[in-house]
C-alpha cells in the first residue's frame, strides 16, 4: 500500500473546534486515503473566510472565498504533492443552502479536492462527468449518497 502523508492544518482554534464537531482528523484522513491511491504528501488546511478570500483573490482573481482550492505541486503515476484549502464557513453555508448534511458535504469536497490534486478537473463537460462519476463512486464506498442527486 502506498504511503501517503496527510497533514491537517487549521487557521485558528475556532476552526479546529468547529471541524472536530463535524469530523475527526482520523475520519478525514480515511476519506483522503480512499480518494488518493498515490504515495506522497497532502496538506489539508481549513481556513476562515478572510484567508479563503485572500487565497481565492491571489490565485484565481476572484474577490470572495470559495469552498475548496487545490494546489498540486508534483504528480506522477504513483506519487503526488499538493495543498488543499477548505473554507469551512463557505462549506457550512453551502450545506445549509443545498439542504445537505454538513459531514456529507465536507466529505464530498475533500474527495473533490483530492481528485484535483490527482489531475482531474471539471472545466469542460467531458472532464466534469468523469470527475463527478469518480466522486459519486468514492462517496458511495464511504457510505454517502450521490451529492449531485439533489442539485
Amino acid at each position: 500500500m502506498p504511503k501517503l502523508e496527510i497533514d491537517i492544518q487549521y487557521a485558528s482554534p475556532a476552526i479546529e473546534k468547529k471541524l472536530a464537531s463535524i469530523a475527526s482528523p482520523t475520519l478525514i484522513k480515511k476519506w483522503v486515503k480512499e480518494a488518493t491511491p498515490h504515495s506522497g504528501q497532502l496538506t489539508l488546511r481549513f481556513v476562515n473566510q478572510a484567508e479563503g478570500k485572500a487565497l481565492n483573490a491571489a490565485f484565481r482573481n476572484k474577490s470572495k472565498p470559495t469552498n475548496v482550492l487545490t494546489f498540486p505541486y508534483d504528480l506522477t503515476k504513483k506519487t503526488l504533492a499538493a495543498d488543499v484549502i477548505f473554507c469551512l464557513p463557505v462549506i457550512q453555508k453551502e450545506a445549509i443552502e443545498q439542504n445537505k448534511a454538513i459531514r456529507a458535504h465536507l466529505a464530498h469536497l475533500i474527495i473533490h479536492g483530492c481528485l484535483h490534486a490527482q489531475g482531474l478537473d471539471h472545466e469542460v463537460e467531458k472532464d466534469a462527468k468523469k470527475m463527478e462519476s469518480q466522486e459519486i463512486k468514492l462517496l458511495k464506498s464511504l457510505g454517502f449518497a450521490n451529492p449531485y442527486a439533489s442539485i
